[in-house]
């Protein structure tokens, strides 16, 4: 054995992983290399691995821990007791006097640099097998923080060693297939951020659920962020788009405020010899408040894609915020090992078939959907109940859990997030997973069917009974290309990430009003004009929904742009068309405090809908909101390939006063690119589309509205079910009109609805008829797609991208633009 027993950071690099291991290695390279380009990293210095080879030799712990090892194979010991044994065997040992000294010595010149003798520092462990690129050990060793005084650190330096041991660590390597005696461990001093005085958490370069790689993830808690990392608490998230990151004054997609019920803070009362750290709860006001402003939360951004361009693979890091400086540090790096392993051309569709009832919710974790009886299990000392395949439902896990993990068919627990243990080891699994549900250990029965599903966007549902599902695998690269753009039609933020590898020309329709009604959920008059709203328990609700905003209309402004920069993050730079609220006045009645500005009509799908409301006194202000929000997307936020798109406009004098109303609110078409286009779906504007045509810069046909209309059949009417048809002729005749007086005009039109993925007939017929753009639902794209390249090729069509970015008949642009 050679070399230096301790080293400083700076002297360190990522090749380095055989001496100090993964993290302390990455710390290194990130001291050395990013330093210099304004990222903040504590310094400090790593025992290295010979220092640990040395420590087992000269306490005779090899023979030993071979000989745990091997009952543990053989099944003459449980893991727990191979664990603690195995730990014990490097607690009772004694570091070699020169080792032990040159730690002291490296720990009192880092206390000469910080200003003061006996500094704060956090004792991180780091494994020589941990943080490679397709494994990742995070978490599996300890970390004690908070160590004060030279006796304190030896005895941390003591504990990192055993926690080499820990049950998820043995599990863990056993699963990659690591030799346990090969393996050695560094320790790194690092010296401590003030986090207990500000805040801390994660971020991940990708998306971890979706894969989606141009987002930053970060997660943020008040105080020390073992609470985040360890998933104990309810932190607050954010997404940051990267590519607008030095475009765009503020690309944030997502601002979500958690809990925060408890955090870690020092505790300097303990024994110096023992955690130095405790929990406590938060005051009601930190609750209230996000971790982060968003300048915050873009610094944190910009260091993340350093640090990706840098190792030039996606990274999972840890942050903190010093309370008595202000100051922002990057305090670990390491790749990040699940999505990053998963190809970007081949491509998994998980589809619930049918529905059940809802029993429990929470974050989902995955892509998948799993069945099985739930088995409930609420302490690790009954993990031995636990049957194959079933789905395990407990509380919350830990390392203990491990191993009965392997065998569930998913998981479910009450606590945690996105960072918890469960969702960690889910993901390493490849298993679903719902956590952080609340009360699914109180609401899921022993012995009952479930489907956990995970398929629907960011939270996970588990559901009543065996339902049915398709798993469809597709290769991406293997889809034809077609002449017709195919874009998709998206309504859920939450599910958003999830479609991003499906190779389409945009989105063709993203509904407003669905995220109004989910996510906003007041009518946004009740927020202009709170004191018109009569009900108690609304006026209630719009407090607790707008709780820590400055008023009202600020909620409803914020609220929605961050729910349509979302819809658009992963579509960008290609067009998102956002169609703009079209609720109907008995739908925006049932928005909260929305009783008090709508008046009941007779035939609502005929009455105060679309355009009509945004000029109208009764709605005016309403859309003043809506209008701030798309601008925020589009100014602000920075997607400004957002194409604003009117519903229901049914006279071209109604068309103008639509324009000037958006224009006064800074909508102003062709300001800044902006782009309006028109719903058809009215027969007026397939009659007058030449004058509709002046006015806007493309159509979309809306297949259900215009049906509706020709035929005069109200298509929620039951009993007229048969006549509701967009294949008759009547309908296609004027689909066939709209298409040619609008390539006569110069402007695409497209369409958007499921009527070409159910009729195979009605595709062909429009395509026939050289329609631009369909779009689809997504989970139809793939098959529509297909069929629409084969339809294509019947008619002697020559194939192109899908992402085509010129008209087929005027050669202008178009969508694409």
């Amino acid at each position: 054995m050679g070399g230096a027993p301790v080293l400083w950071f700076e002297h360190l690099g990522i090749a380095d992983v055989p001496r100090v291991g993964g993290k302390n290695a990455s710390l290194g390279e990130m001291v050395r290399e990013l330093s210099a380009r304004g990222v903040r990293v504590p310094g400090g210095f790593a025992t290295s691995a010979d220092a640990y080879r040395e420590y087992v030799v000269a306490n005779g712990i090899g023979p030993a821990l071979a000989e745990l090892l091997e009952d543990h194979r053989a099944g003459r010991a449980t893991l727990r007791q191979t664990g603690a044994g195995a730990r014990e065997l490097f607690l009772r040992g004694e570091f070699p006097e020169a080792t032990a000294q040159e730690i002291l010595r490296f720990y009192r010149r880092l206390g000469e640099r910080a200003g003061r003798p006996d500094p704060a520092v956090a004792v991180r462990s780091s494994a020589t097998a941990e943080d490679l690129p397709d494994a990742s050990f995070a978490g599996q060793q300890e970390t004690y923080l908070n160590v004060v005084g030279e006796e304190a650190l030896l005895e941390a330096c003591r504990r990192c060693y055993a926690s080499l041991f820990t049950d998820r660590a043995i599990t863990y390597r056993e699963l990659k297939g690591f030799d346990h005696l090969q393996v050695a461990l560094s320790v790194g001093v690092q010296e401590m951020v003030r986090a207990d005085l500000g805040g801390s958490g994660v971020m991940f370069t990708i998306d971890t659920e979706s894969g989606f790689p141009d987002v930053a993830v970060i997660s943020a808690a008040w105080g020390l962020g073992e609470t985040v990392v360890q998933g104990t608490v309810d932190p607050d998230k954010y997404l940051v788009f990267k590519p607008l990151l030095d475009v765009a004054p503020a690309p944030v997609v997502e601002r979500t405020r958690g809990a925060k019920l408890q955090k870690m803070v020092y505790d300097d009362d303990a024994p110096s010899g023992g955690v130095r750290t405790r929990l406590v709860d938060t005051f009601a006001a930190e609750r209230r408040a996000f971790v982060l402003d968003d300048d915050e939360v873009l610094q944190l951004a910009r260091w993340a894609v350093l640090v990706e361009q840098h190792y030039g693979r996606p990274m999972d890091l840890e942050w903190a915020k010093d309370g008595s400086s202000g100051e922002l540090f990057l305090l670990q790096a390491r790749p990040e090992t699940v999505q990053a392993g998963r190809g970007e051309s081949r491509f998994t569709v998980h589809h619930l078939t049918e529905k059940g009832r809802v029993l429990a919710t929470g974050a989902a974790i995955g892509d998948g959907i799993a069945t099985g009886p739930a088995c409930l299990i609420r302490s690790a000392a009954d993990i031995e109940t636990f049957r194959d395949g079933a789905v395990l439902v407990t509380e919350m896990t830990d390392p203990d859990w491990v191993p009965v993990m392997k065998r569930a068919a998913a998981i479910v627990t009450d606590h945690g997030g996105a960072t918890s243990h469960a969702a960690i080891v889910s993901r390493e699994l490849g298993l679903p997973a719902v956590v952080g549900t609340g009360d699914a250990s109180r609401v899921l029965a022993e012995g009952r069917p479930l489907t956990v599903s995970c398929a629907e966007g960011d939270r996970g549902t588990v559901y009543e009974g065996t339902l049915a599902f398709t798993t469809e695998e597709v290769d991406l690269g293997e889809l034809p290309a077609s002449r017709t753009r195919i874009m998709v039609n998206v309504a859920s933020p939450a599910a958003a990430f999830r479609w991003w590898r499906l190779p389409t020309a945009g989105v063709g329709l993203a509904r407003m009003e669905f995220v109004v009604n989910n996510i906003v959920k007041v009518h946004p008059m009740a927020l202009v004009h709170p004191e018109r709203v009569a009900g108690e328990e609304d006026r209630r609700r719009i407090a607790e929904l707008t709780e820590g905003f400055p008023d009202g209309p600020e909620y409803f402004v914020q609220t929605l742009a961050l729910g349509l920069a979302k819809l658009a993050a992963p579509y960008h730079p290609k067009p998102v068309i956002v169609r703009l609220s079209d609720f109907k006045t008995n739908e925006y009645a049932h928005l909260v405090g929305g009783a008090a500005f709508e008046e009941p009509e007779e035939n609502p799908m005929l009455g105060f809908r679309g355009a009509s409301r945004y000029y109208d006194p009764r709605y005016r202000e309403g859309f003043a909101l809506e209008c701030r929000a798309l601008r925020r997307v589009r100014e602000h936020i920075g997607f400004d390939n957002v194409v604003v798109m009117v519903p229901f406009c049914r006279t071209p004098a109604e068309a103008d006063r639509v324009l000037a109303e958006m224009a006064s609110h800074g909508l102003e078409r062709g300001r800044r690119g902006l782009q309006v286009y028109m719903m058809c779906e009215i027969p007026s504007n397939v009659v007058l589309a030449e004058q509709f045509a002046t006015r806007f810069d493309g159509f979309s046909i809306g297949s259900n509205d215009l049906t509706q209309l020709v035929l005069g059949v109200d298509r929620d009417a039951e009993a007229l079910r048969a006549l509701f048809d967009e294949r008759d002729e009547a309908v296609t005749r004027m689909i066939s009109e709209a298409i040619r007086k609008a390539h006569a005009a110069g402007i695409p039109i497209g369409i958007c609805g499921q009527g070409p993925s159910d009729h195979p007939d009605f595709a062909e017929f429009l395509v026939r008829e050289g329609i631009d753009s369909i779009s689809l639902n997504p989970d139809s794209f793939l098959r529509t797609a297909r069929r629409i390249a084969e339809t294509e090729q019947r008619l002697g069509e020559t194939g192109s991208t899908p992402d085509r970015t010129t008209d087929r008949t005027t050669d202008r642009t178009t969508m694409e633009s």
